[in-house]
């Protein structure tokens, strides 16, 4: 065997501790920060330094030394806080306002799964320039398009936010929108958009044919059709999605639908609809989230007078009974003029209307929407060791929340994808998979 000398060993245990101390080096990434936003302290720390290595942060406090050869990037003139949260959005979904293609109907039959994806990875990278870290994609009618942009982005292959994605809703048959026997029976003409379930055994294989196809959430309608499902049935849903570490959505649309999902014990409940004092009470009570999709009058042609009064009125009742708020917009359409992340944003405007207070939004945008999505511990909060996600914009939210419509730099990852109002999305593609052969 051939032998190396104690000198020449020496050596090159010398060269390789200095490479990778300047390997090292070059990896780590400091920020000073004016002002940092802790969202749900509802304070902010001023005169901040950040170290960020290999996508996570690794310091935070006034009296942080910056290493040498560290990039710095200079924020201390900016409002610095965490990743915004879209915790029910479509991505994979965006009916158009053009003439020919605006029925909602019509892009089961005229948009495949492969476009339904491309519109996903657009919108992602939308999202993410309007500083929105994490999206929960909750269904389209794509064939699990929400799966494809979930792996493309963490793959690398494209930018995007984190995605937390339903595979396709679960729903009795039917699910919500089946406006012919050959679209509810045969399922020949296009993907359907909600997989039918209405036994014990088909609720069962629903839940896992949407874990084996990439789902990290579940997502039911509760009530689409008449019959809707039991308290029960809601409970097997939960039951079985939990063996499997997911959580369970319901959609609602009425009354009854609502009082069964709460009973049951749901994780959260997607939309306004049918949702009373009483029920904001129990929700608070047994920690349900409230993911309401208060879309704004703003958005012309999107809700109407009387259905806006009745949205401001349930997001303030449920906001007066303490009940978990989240951001949510079940955005799945195309505005002229505004990209994806713009509409989102926009969904403000209802809360500022309800009277919520600057802080509280934030939070709903934020904290709520880790927790809802589950990722607490991984990343949302600007903490040590959990990934390196950041905006900065050039106001302090919580006392005029209208600066969210103007995010001037994104983090995601470690990774500078905005800065200075302008998109660098080139950083955050690679040239093959990072993750292996064998994920989903």
């Amino acid at each position: 065997m051939k032998t190396v000398s104690k000198s020449k060993l020496a050596l090159y245990v010398a060269t390789l501790a200095l490479l990778t101390a300047s390997t090292t080096a070059a990896q780590v990434t400091a920020i000073r920060v004016g002002q940092l936003v802790d969202p749900e302290a509802g304070t902010i720390a001023t005169n901040q330094i950040i170290l960020v290595e290999g996508g996570l942060f690794q310091a935070i406090g006034a009296d942080v030394s910056i290493p040498a050869g560290a990039e710095v990037i200079d924020l201390s003139g900016a409002v610095v806080l965490p990743g915004l949260v879209d915790s029910h959005n479509h991505l994979a979904l965006t009916y158009k306002e053009d003439p020919e293609s605006n029925v909602y109907y019509l892009t089961y039959v005229m948009e495949s799964t492969a476009l339904r994806a491309i519109q996903a990875a657009s919108n992602g990278m939308q999202m993410l320039s309007s500083g929105f870290t994490i999206v929960r994609d909750m269904g389209n009618n794509g064939n699990y398009a929400d799966t494809a942009l979930r792996l493309a982005i963490e793959q690398g292959w494209i930018p995007g936010p984190m995605i937390i994605n339903s595979g396709i809703i679960i729903g009795g048959m039917g699910g919500q929108f089946s406006p012919t026997p050959e679209m509810a029976m045969e399922k020949n003409i296009v993907y359907p958009e909600y997989l039918d379930a209405d036994t014990r055994d088909e609720i069962i294989k629903a839940v896992r044919q949407n874990a084996l196809f990439g789902a990290t959430v579940i997502k039911i309608c509760v009530d689409c059709k008449p019959w809707g499902y039991s308290v029960d049935d809601i409970r097997l849903f939960i039951s079985e999605a939990e063996q499997i570490g997911l959580k369970v959505e319901g959609h609602v649309q009425a009354e009854r639908g609502a009082d069964r999902a709460i009973e049951a014990g749901i994780w959260s409940i997607a939309h306004d609809s049918g949702l009373t004092d009483e029920m904001h009470k129990r929700m608070a009570e047994k920690g349900i989230f409230r993911a309401g999709t208060e879309t704004p009058i703003t958005l012309v042609g999107h809700t109407s007078e009387r259905r806006y009064e009745r949205t401001l009125a349930g997001l303030k009742n449920a906001y007066d009974n303490g009940v978990p708020l989240t951001y949510s917009t079940d955005a799945d359409y195309y505005i002229p003029g505004m990209t994806r992340g713009e509409v989102a944003i926009e969904f403000i405007h209802t809360w500022q209307e309800a009277g919520i207070p600057e802080v509280d939004i934030l939070r709903a945008m934020t904290v709520n929407g880790y927790r809802v999505s589950e990722t607490v511990d991984e990343r949302g909060p600007i903490r040590v060791g959990l990934a390196a996600d950041l905006i900065a914009v050039s106001g302090n939210p919580l006392e005029d929340i209208d600066t969210l419509r103007d995010v001037q730099f994104v983090m995601k990852d470690g990774v500078v994808f905005k800065q200075n109002g302008v998109m660098t999305p080139e950083k955050f593609f690679h040239g093959g998979p990072v993750n292996g052969w064998n994920i989903r």
